[in-house]
């Protein structure tokens, strides 16, 4: 008589976990429960450099700018226009990416914007190099305590406000995609 009442007990104790483990799932806070291990800044400015490149035309639609114009006539294989027309090969001075400089550093450092040399070539001529776009980031990771490691973007003011040590809960995908902008609203 006892063997069968400790089954049962045995049982109700197992449906009673799984309902309580299926119930946290289900009705428990969203998200995993995170730490910030780092947090860090990159600034990067995109250096452009004066380049010539060909192309060809229509000689009546030629870029402003293009040099080194040769011609010849041709009719159009597209049919939009009726009559041969004269089409250009030409040359043209363009800015184009070259390179990225960037400095980074951690919440000690001041960020600062990086300050490369650039070439100069003379005025009207290929090789001079000069500064594009910039852009900032302010980076956060964040770890599980286990194997997983985040890393998520966020604004200079949120940067300036975390500390490492502090702990979050943060949407997680099905695929271990963490929803970094959702971190902020579920605080621990």
């Amino acid at each position: 008589m006892k063997l069968p009442r400790l089954r049962v007990l045995v049982l109700v104790a197992m449906i009673v976990a799984s309902l309580g483990t299926v119930g946290w799932w289900i009705f428990g806070p969203p998200g995993v429960a995170v730490e910030l291990t780092r947090r860090s800044w990159r600034m990067e400015i995109i250096v452009e450099r004066l380049r010539t490149e060909s192309g060809s035309d229509w000689c009546d639609e030629l870029p402003a700018g293009a040099f080194d114009i040769t011609r010849r006539m041709v009719t159009d294989p597209t049919g939009k226009r009726a009559e041969p027309g004269e089409h250009c090969r030409y040359n043209l001075l363009a800015w184009r990416r070259s390179w990225i400089v960037k400095t980074e550093g951690g919440p000690g450092d001041r960020p600062t914007w990086p300050n490369p040399p650039l070439r100069l070539a003379p005025p009207g001529q290929p090789g001079s190099e000069r500064l594009g776009k910039r852009e900032a980031f302010y980076e956060i990771e964040l770890s599980d305590g286990g194997d997983h490691l985040w890393t998520c973007r966020v604004d200079l003011a949120h940067w300036q406000t975390l500390r490492v040590g502090q702990r979050f809960r943060i949407p997680v995908d099905r695929f271990g995609t963490a929803d970094c902008p959702r971190m902020y609203e579920s605080r621990l």
